[in-house]
């Protein structure tokens, strides 16, 4: 049973928009080319999203294939389908990748084993909400923030993962 997703990437460098549609189309075994806009929160920088539809663990596959450029700040997520959660994949240079599990609503899932494990790890309410906090990637959120509206009525493009 496919599933979807979308992928955006916040910001790159004009020179490597081709190296993310090129990593996309491995991926998606599919040829693609994205329509990049600037990026206002960064000068010389580009953006795009597209939405995708592939097998589930496809977009786990694209942030593996986005990770290879530190310089990028992107964001995937994969819409649950049945009997397979949905995810969410952040990445911000410095930062590294944040991966979670995603609801069908679009929010942030924690399981029971890994929040009574963030509670028995917590000496005080500082710690614990520090756990929390990186266990939402509350950070990578706040870091993404300001790409996320400049990228309000951009043009999304639509990939079918073939195969």
């Amino acid at each position: 049973m496919p599933t979807r997703g979308v992928v955006y990437v916040h910001s790159t460098p004009l020179a490597v928009c081709a190296h993310v549609e090129w990593a996309i189309a491995r991926v998606l075994t599919a040829p693609v080319n994205l329509h990049w806009t600037a990026q206002p929160v960064e000068a010389g920088a580009r953006r795009t999203e597209c939405s995708w539809t592939g097998r589930p663990g496809t977009g786990a596959e694209l942030a593996a294939a986005l990770r290879q450029w530190p310089m990028l700040r992107f964001e995937i997520t994969e819409d649950p389908s049945p009997g397979v959660d949905g995810e969410r994949f952040m990445y911000v240079p410095g930062r590294g990748l944040f991966r979670a599990t995603m609801g069908a609503a679009g929010d942030i899932q924690l399981g029971e084993d890994r929040l009574r494990s963030i509670m028995e790890s917590a000496r005080a309410p500082e710690a614990l909400a520090h756990a929390l906090d990186r266990a939402l990637g509350t950070a990578w959120d706040a870091e993404l923030e300001p790409y996320r509206y400049a990228g309000d009525g951009a043009p999304v493009t639509l990939l079918t993962r073939v195969g």
